[in-house]
């Protein structure tokens, strides 16, 4: 596959910023304190997106954030200060999905770049035209389009207008729309970053006349998740991704781990730079916790092809993160627990399906152990791995197909 083409990676802290830089990503999306669409605890204040977009640019990459709810007018000139500071810290884009928000920053930051989120739904060239008309570089497209429909919006738009689309990652159950179920529900707007996530929910049906007798609604097998959408994964169409116009692949999940961005940025990243084992490499997706995947629209109509029971399954059990090479081996921050005798794969830019066998484990302390156990302990072990600072270990589970609920 040529190289060439961004690849757009998520990050909610300084360690999954830090673990996207080394594991490839061309450039990086965050939130900062004000008019995002995610939780709080993965906001950037200001001084920590200055030394985000300085580490990115040291590594001659790039930093976008996140100004994508839709605002009320008493919010416009607290746009106008806040779009000044970012274009103070050196904020290479912001990503809008408001046209009035798009108005206040041109005018308040001529010099920060505008990429149109896909929150916009933008799904043809007319739309996609106006916006670069209005000042915008980049827009999101709409995730209902499909390859032919991009195809023949990149011919008919400004070649200068850059084509942004999610490959990976969950999947809003309104797609790029404006979803309001949450706010109806429970009074906290998806569109103001306060989802609740009500279509992950159990639903029942309850008949008119019999207000207390609850009916189940199956699928299949037993299960429903009538409103859960499936993750999506693009590996196996990336070429045609590329052919179709698409120039920045983005990965969804702000929320997520250093160690989900890790081996996801990973995998694309050896996949746009020529990579062509797509078994390997869908192997190594499904090391992390995700739904059951799709390609989405970008092959036509939706289909059910595979049962969505609305479950999180993982191929691995992350292990731990390693901080420390030493004399004999190296130290790991450990996360989950493993045991001598083991063999954990290592997630690393530097080596593919490296494993290392635990042949002798110390504890902080330096005294021997026969398991690690406690979270968090920096553990010492003995190896003559090539795993470096910043890998991360994993263990491959025996019983892999069953779903399982995971925090990664």
């Amino acid at each position: 596959m040529p190289k060439g083409w961004e690849l757009l990676a998520p990050a909610g802290d300084k360690e999954t910023l830090n673990a996207c830089i080394r594991f490839g990503a061309d450039a990086v999306y965050i939130g900062g304190e004000l008019f995002q669409l995610r939780a709080q605890k993965t906001a950037f204040d200001l001084e920590s997106i200055r030394d985000a977009a300085n580490l990115l640019h040291q590594n001659q990459k790039k930093l976008y954030v996140t100004v994508n709810a839709f605002l009320r007018t008493g919010e416009l000139s607290a746009l106008a200060s806040y779009a000044k500071e970012l274009a103070k810290a050196s904020v290479d884009a912001v990503i809008v999905s408001d046209l009035g928000a798009l108005s206040v920053i041109k005018k308040a930051a001529p010099e920060l770049k505008i990429h149109i989120s896909t929150q916009a739904n933008c799904c043809n060239s007319e739309t996609a035209g106006l916006y670069s008309a209005l000042g915008a570089d980049r827009v999101v497209l709409a995730r209902e389009l499909t390859l032919e429909e991009i195809a023949e919006l990149r011919e008919n738009t400004p070649p200068e207008l850059e084509l942004e689309a999610f490959v990976h990652g969950a999947m809003c159950m309104a797609y790029s729309g404006r979803c309001l179920l949450s706010s109806f529900l429970t009074g906290r707007s998806g569109n103001r970053g306060e989802c609740t996530q009500p279509c992950r929910w159990r639903y029942h049906l309850i008949e008119q006349k019999r207000p207390n007798e609850f009916f189940e609604i199956e699928e299949e097998n037993g299960v429903t998740a009538i409103l859960s959408s499936h993750d999506l994964n693009c590996i196996s169409i990336l070429d045609r991704l590329i052919a179709a116009g698409i120039t920045s692949f983005k990965i969804e999940g702000r929320m997520k781990t250093a160690y989900y961005a890790a081996t996801v940025v990973n995998a694309y990243r050896r996949r746009l730079d020529g990579f062509s084992d797509l078994d390997a490499l869908e192997r190594e997706l499904n090391s992390v916790s995700h739904r059951p995947f799709s390609t989405g629209f970008y092959l036509g109509e939706l289909k059910k092809n595979n049962l969505n029971d609305g479950l999180y399954r993982s191929d691995c059990r992350f292990i731990g993160v390693v901080t420390e090479k030493t004399k004999n081996g190296i130290k790991v921050k450990q996360r989950n627990r493993f045991a001598l005798g083991e063999s954990l794969e290592i997630v690393s830019p530097y080596s593919f399906g490296e494993v290392l066998k635990v042949e002798a484990l110390f504890d902080s302390r330096g005294e021997a152990i026969d398991e690690a156990k406690k979270v968090e302990e920096i553990v010492e072990i003995r190896t003559n791995s090539p795993a470096q600072v910043g890998d991360f270990l994993r263990r491959r589970e025996e019983e892999a197909s069953k779903p399982m609920i995971s925090y990664t």
